[in-house]
């Protein structure tokens, strides 16, 4: 949930105020959080990646590997990682000079959009992003890869028919991966796309995500019938009013209106 507050709260407040304006130090500090708490939740993907490793490949040495202290040291190096990481990635935006056109065409800042305002030449900031970028996200993908080719070897190997009962335990994890990992790639490894596809990717990755993220690691709890069973007898039938009005015109008429207001207004504030 901490990476959908980076940007939620002033969407929220935009829509209601009938407002779009940003300060040049908030839009920073949605760059710094938007970095910090990604690349914390990327380690921290990696992180169960490894735990799950040794849970299923040497499950009778786990508890002397996954120890407290290990545990600890490894919180720490995601928390140290994410704030080095979105630091440096702060730092490199903010010397950059800023000039004319101040319109951002998103809700919220972030990186791709906000470099496109510099008034000066930004191809060293790029490669300085991809750099960081890529420092942080191949390692972690390529671990998490690693992890789980030698849990299915494991599994095929050691268990046969019995792994699915193993298998099992990695399904949610696998889940958010898949969620997390998937807008990520598109978003900033893509080579052109429209800013409406943009800002859905966006939306996603910074406000469904998040939101859903719980509700993933509680499907193999015992409770998530009586969940299911609040999603169709209520959830259902309170947004079906929802659906049906999609179609109607003065619906349209908001989205369209909905869709201008999520271009931000960067204020600049620098002394």
């Amino acid at each position: 949930m901490s990476l959908g507050s980076v940007a939620t709260p002033k969407l929220a407040t935009d829509l209601l105020n009938s407002g779009g304006t940003i300060s040049f130090s908030g839009c920073m500090a949605q760059i710094f959080g938007l970095h910090f708490f990604g690349g914390a939740e990327m380690f921290l993907l990696t992180v169960m990646g490894y735990d799950r490793y040794v849970a299923i490949c040497h499950p009778l040495r786990y508890t002397t590997i996954m120890n407290r202290q290990c545990c600890f040291s490894l919180v720490v190096f995601c928390w140290m990682g994410a704030l080095i990481h979105s630091v440096f990635q702060t730092v490199v935006m903010s010397q950059l000079p800023y000039c004319g056109v101040n319109v951002l065409d998103n809700f919220f800042c972030d990186i791709p959009q906000v470099i496109k305002l510099s008034c000066s030449e930004t191809y060293v900031a790029k490669i300085l992003m991809v750099v960081s970028d890529g420092l942080v996200t191949l390692p972690c993908f390529l671990t998490l890869l690693l992890s789980y080719v030698i849990i299915l070897a494991t599994i095929c190997g050691r268990f046969g028919k019995g792994g699915r009962k193993a298998l099992s335990t990695c399904g949610s994890h696998l889940t958010v991966v898949g969620l997390f990992y998937g807008p990520i790639v598109f978003v900033y490894l893509k080579t052109s796309s429209s800013s409406q596809v943009d800002k859905m990717a966006s939306m996603f990755y910074m406000v469904v995500m998040p939101a859903f993220n719980p509700l993933i690691y509680t499907l193999r709890n015992q409770e998530v019938d009586k969940m299911a069973s609040v999603f169709y007898m209520v959830v259902t039938p309170a947004l079906n009013p929802l659906i049906y009005t999609l179609r109607n015109q003065e619906m349209k008429g908001a989205m369209g209106k909905l869709n201008h207001k999520c271009k931000l207004l960067l204020l600049h504030q620098r002394e």
